[in-house]
């Protein structure tokens, strides 16, 4: 394994810490500027918001730059936005610290999985994602603990300066160990000149499909997700207090599935797609029926995060070679998750709203999977049929030298 891979995987590890750990710190940040719960919360959906623009805007800006350099540009916004909300005198302070930071997050994955797949072998590209990723399946295992334990002992500044000194260091690693050279090592990734030919990925059916699919992969996903805490208290039978450890059984799951699914990916990248997103419908399912036994729900909800992120390196690599390798379809890539996250948990609240109750999202988000299932399907044939060669069916015809005539 490249020891670039190390390195981008670290510095996903950061950008993950930044994004979860502030779920545990947020009592705390509160009291400290004086701001209700609600407004509080903000910090993490206006993270969220911003994510989803830079994937988009950042991108697109850096089009006709070397990608090692966008890193290095990504990571030196990173530290500075996390420095500030770690030194924030206000309120409105955190908010631009978390804001700036959060403007990395979207191209830093999009590009990076690019850089990633281009230092292996071909064959290997979707394990390299994998790698990458697995700093954030990580975080998101230990990301609310991490910043509970960090802050409850020396306050939520220090869980902030900690990032920060883990973005350095993977700022470091960039520098240090991932090629100056990547861009364009595999022609399939070879990156297009400017931000019009980057528009042109677009013109691809395949690029908005496999798009669509990962918008509604996702947001089925993190729809159910967004609810799990009541799911496991109100149905489960679970107290409050073991919600912490459940939630650590499915970052557990999420880190198995990205692995697994880079794997398979590479074997049959299509197939996976399709398999991994039936089983994730089966999954979500199976929990809203279970949901009431103790045991089949810590089961079901390492299996949620298992299927959940087995597709994901495969959805990264083929939204790319599609785009030919467009850095700005992979931050798409990213947008279109934010995008189906916020999707998901919108339906997913509406049906707790409409009095179906908690395991309402389970089923909403079921069928928000099977949708992608289907979208994912439809995408992997017409592919199949652009691969397959026409069947020459073209009758020869017979000279008239050669005929037999009757006698």
């Amino acid at each position: 394994m490249p020891s670039g891979l190390v390195a981008l995987a670290l510095g996903g590890f950061g950008i993950g810490l930044t994004e979860f750990l502030i779920a545990g710190l947020l009592p705390q940040v509160a009291a400290s500027f004086a701001v209700s719960e609600a407004t509080a919360g903000r910090l993490i959906s206006g993270y969220a918001l911003s994510v989803a623009i830079g994937a988009i805007a950042l991108t697109a800006a850096t089009a006709r730059l070397p990608r090692k350099q966008v890193l290095v540009g990504l990571l030196v916004l990173f530290v500075v936005g996390n420095l500030l909300s770690a030194v924030a005198p206000s309120y409105p302070v955190m908010m631009l610290g978390r804001i700036v930071a959060a403007l990395c997050h979207g191209s830093f994955f999009g590009i990076g999985s690019l850089v990633a797949r281009d230092m292996v072998a071909p064959e290997r590209k979707s394990r390299a994602v994998a790698v990458m990723f697995a700093g954030l399946t990580v975080a998101n295992v230990l990301g609310v603990p991490f910043g509970a334990l960090v802050g409850e002992r020396w306050g939520w500044r220090a869980a902030f300066w900690a990032v920060t000194a883990i973005g350095v260091l993977a700022l470091t690693g960039i520098v240090t160990l991932v090629p100056g050279r990547v861009d364009g090592a595999l022609p399939p990734t070879a990156p297009p000149a400017g931000l019009r030919a980057q528009l042109r990925a677009f013109r691809s059916r395949q690029v908005w499909l496999t798009l669509a699919a990962t918008a509604l992969g996702y947001g089925g996903m993190f729809g159910a997700f967004s609810y799990i805490a009541y799911t496991f208290t109100e149905v489960g039978g679970f107290s409050s207090a073991d919600v912490a450890w459940l939630l650590m059984v499915y970052g557990v799951g999420l880190v198995v599935g990205n692995l697994i699914g880079g794997r398979a990916a590479d074997h049959d990248r299509d197939r996976t797609l399709v398999l991994s997103l039936l089983a994730l419908t089966v999954t979500l399912t199976a929990f809203g029926l279970l949901a009431e036994s103790t045991l089949a729900s810590v089961i079901l909800v390492f299996l949620l995060g298992l299927t959940g992120f087995a597709p994901v390196p495969g959805l990264i690599t083929r939204v790319t070679d599609h785009a030919h390798g467009a850095a700005l379809a992979a931050g798409a890539n990213v947008s279109a998750s934010n995008i189906g996250n916020a999707l998901g948990a919108w339906l997913g609240g509406l049906a707790i709203t409409a009095g179906y109750g908690y395991t309402a999202p389970l089923y909403v988000g079921a069928g928000i999977v099977l949708t992608a299932t289907a979208v994912i399907t439809v995408a992997a044939c017409a592919a199949c049929r652009k691969r397959r060669p026409p069947i020459d069916v073209r009758v020869k015809a017979v000279h008239p030298k050669n005929q037999e005539h009757p006698s």
